[in-house]
């Protein structure tokens, strides 16, 4: 038997350089500063997913994002790893979203899709650091959730459960659980392989509507005719039948007051020697203010 896997993933700034412009005047997050990557952790979900699809003959990984137009890179770095299709949910409507207002859009685009056992996502993303969105997902849909997954162990299709290995505070964690159910991989778990030689060269003019529209021309146009397979779908709120007041920043109770990007700098240094005394000395400085015990 086969599973239908939908990865939830995200196309996020690059918060390791985060500067005065990165936030603008209504608290959202001034993407436009910032390079776009791909959410580390939902490449670790990607990785669990399409090793699922190898060990279950027929399986499909469907990759799923919501973004603007050049979102879109999201669905084809899936595809060069080995996804079969994605949709990117696209739409002014969905700008400024908070946790509450991306699980509501992201859960009516999975009742679209409609059919699926398993849903993946990473544990969090790099611009919230919030580990709301899958969790909230599961909720909106009314499934079975498992967190902080290290990896998938075991699926038995017969009696639709799954054994998931997850990794909590003091130590790591095998629970057993019935699916449909949300599961979100934390980065520890395997690392996502690289893009697919022949993949690449299949998905490589894979384009969005909103790609497509903003080439000047757009060149082998009867390859989107002939392969239909290059034309990555695009959903907005209508296409989803979603509400507009739970979409975006009317759907969104969370406001950023501010970002700052901190660096710590020491103020106060201390050299040691190898001196058996000197070493003592600081371990019984270090017991006292608790920096150690």
């Amino acid at each position: 038997m086969s599973l239908k896997i939908i990865v939830l993933a995200k196309q996020v700034p690059d918060t390791r350089n985060v500067g005065k412009d990165a936030m603008k005047e209504d608290g959202t997050i001034n993407r436009a500063a910032l390079p776009a990557i791909f959410n580390p952790e939902d490449l670790n979900a990607l990785e669990q997913a399409l090793r699922l699809k190898e060990a279950h003959p027929g399986s499909t990984v469907t990759m799923l994002t919501m973004g603007p137009g050049r979102a879109a890179e999201i669905i084809r770095e899936g595809l060069y790893r080995g996804a079969d299709t994605g949709y990117l949910l696209t739409d002014r409507a969905f700008a400024g979203a908070d946790t509450l207002a991306t699980s509501y859009a992201l859960a009516t685009a999975i009742r679209k899709i409609g059919d699926y056992d398993l849903i993946l996502g990473g544990r969090q993303a790099i611009d919230g650091d919030t580990a709301q969105v899958g969790p909230q997902v599961a909720e909106k849909l009314g499934l079975s959730q498992v967190t902080y997954a290290e990896e998938i162990l075991k699926v038995d299709e017969a009696n639709k459960r799954i054994v998931v290995k997850r990794h909590i505070d003091g130590g790591v964690e095998t629970v057993e659980a019935p699916y449909p159910i949300v599961i979100t991989v934390n980065g520890s778990a395997a690392p996502c392989r690289p893009r697919n030689a022949k993949l690449v060269q299949k998905y490589k003019r894979a384009l969005g509507k909103q790609e497509k529209a903003a080439l000047k021309e757009l060149n082998y146009a009867d390859l989107y005719e002939n392969r239909p397979y290059l034309n990555i779908q695009e959903w907005s709120v209508n296409d989803v039948n979603g509400d507009l007041a739970q979409c975006g920043l009317s759907g969104s109770p969370t406001k950023v007051k501010a970002i700052q990007n901190i660096v710590f700098q020491a103020k106060e240094s201390k050299s040691l020697t190898g001196a058996d005394q000197d070493i003592e000395d600081l371990i019984v400085e270090l017991l006292a203010n608790h920096t150690i015990g």
